[in-house]
């Protein structure tokens, strides 16, 4: 089995958003520790949609309670594949522009699978960038080939549709690992 950690990766700059997923394969272990069930798309759409309704929370990742739209991903994670071993490091609102670089980008880059976003099914994580010149700051869970669960400033996590203002905003596309379907 994997660990999971949001910082202190080998190879990653000081201050850099690391995402690091635990659970080699794929799939949760039933609660005695049995054997590791396969996680599907359907089950990745199923526990995104769970979230619908949640507050927005910056950097907070409890269903019903709150979460941000790193912290849905997580809590898709968490409840797929299994607990999270170390707290992520806290982060302004401003961290992209603060920061510059991906870190966004490349800490899914290391630890989810990369796709081509044009190739993005239900299921599937896509990363949004507000201008051509910025990082990508946004991320959400693909549930059908123009619907997505995200968690957005404001506003409770909700589904939205991926119509042309998002699309040409989508500028990553990442699957979790392991998935079957």
């Amino acid at each position: 089995m994997t660990t999971s950690k949001w910082n202190g990766v080998a190879g990653a700059a000081e201050g850099e958003a690391v995402l690091v997923v635990g659970g080699a394969g794929g799939g949760a272990a039933d609660d005695a520790g049995g054997a590791v069930a396969p996680v599907t798309r359907a089950a990745v759409v199923a526990e995104a949609r769970r979230w619908i309704g949640t507050p927005y929370r910056h950097q907070a990742s409890l269903m019903g309670v709150g979460c941000d739209c790193l912290g849905l991903v997580r809590g898709v994670w968490r409840a797929l594949i299994g607990p999270e071993p170390e707290t992520p490091p806290g982060y302004s609102p401003d961290w992209a522009e603060a920061g510059g670089g991906e870190a966004l980008a490349l800490a899914a880059a290391r630890h989810l699978v990369p796709i081509d976003p044009a190739t993005a099914r239900p299921g599937d994580v896509l990363l949004f960038r507000w201008r051509s010149t910025t990082p990508a700051k946004h991320a959400a869970i693909l549930i059908a080939p123009d619907r997505f669960v995200h968690a957005h400033e404001g506003a409770a996590v909700s589904e939205g549709h991926l119509g042309a203002w998002w699309r040409a905003r989508v500028s990553h596309g990442f699957g979790f690992p392991g998935v079957e379907g």
